[in-house]
């Protein structure tokens, strides 16, 4: 049994609290080396590189790595389309084009954001989504910081629709979260190990 196979059954123990889960999750992510990051990372943008969805996507949102999550770095470059990264206003995330090289500034948490000026994407305009996520599940339930942020967005019907594909280390992707009724599920998750579609009929796999 690999190493996040016996850090999995561990976690098992711990699934009933979201909290507790969380943090010791964390905990883990922050132990990577550099080069352990940037490794799995950098295996998750190939994966991603290889789904058709995000291929032919004309706009994407992403987001800028923080607290060592998956890396999207690789792709801002590789993949050609409008990307899209959130900016934190009040309870709401407002989605503003981006691309390397444009300025960012320190947002509410800390985290690198657009400047407000950048020009905002419309829910119309977007072909899919990847979130950030401490955990998901096999399920394709997402656990994030306990701030509700992507929960609140994908609960309005412009957004329902939209492809979602949560990234996340393979030590992140359980059998199972726990969940709350406001919980939206994903239709993809992506680690380092491949593609998990959890939503056949929006994504077309090849592999």
């Amino acid at each position: 049994m690999n190493r996040d196979a016996d850090f999995q059954c561990v976690l098992i123990l711990l699934l009933t609290d979201k909290a507790t889960l969380r943090r010791q999750l964390l905990r883990t992510r922050k132990s990577l080396s550099v080069a352990q990051w940037q490794e799995k990372s950098d295996r998750i943008c190939t994966h991603l590189q290889a789904l058709p969805l995000l291929r032919q996507a004309k706009t994407v949102l992403g987001y800028l790595s923080a607290r060592q999550e998956p890396g999207l770095e690789p792709l801002f470059a590789a993949v050609n389309c409008h990307w899209g990264l959130p900016r934190c206003v009040g309870s709401s995330l407002q989605w503003h084009l981006w691309q390397v090289g444009d300025p960012l500034e320190s947002g509410a948490f800390g985290i690198s954001e657009p400047t407000s000026t950048a020009a905002q994407i419309s829910a119309r305009a977007v072909d899919l989504i990847l979130l950030p996520a401490v955990a998901c599940d096999r399920n394709g339930y997402r656990l994030g910081y306990g701030g509700g942020f992507y929960d609140r967005l994908l609960s309005l019907p412009e957004w329902q629709a939209k492809p979602t594909i949560g990234i996340v280390f393979d030590f992140a992707y359980l059998p199972n979260l726990p969940i709350d009724p406001w919980d939206k599920k994903l239709d993809g998750i992506c680690t380092e190990s491949g593609f998990k579609a959890v939503s056949t009929s929006k994504f077309h796999e090849n592999h």
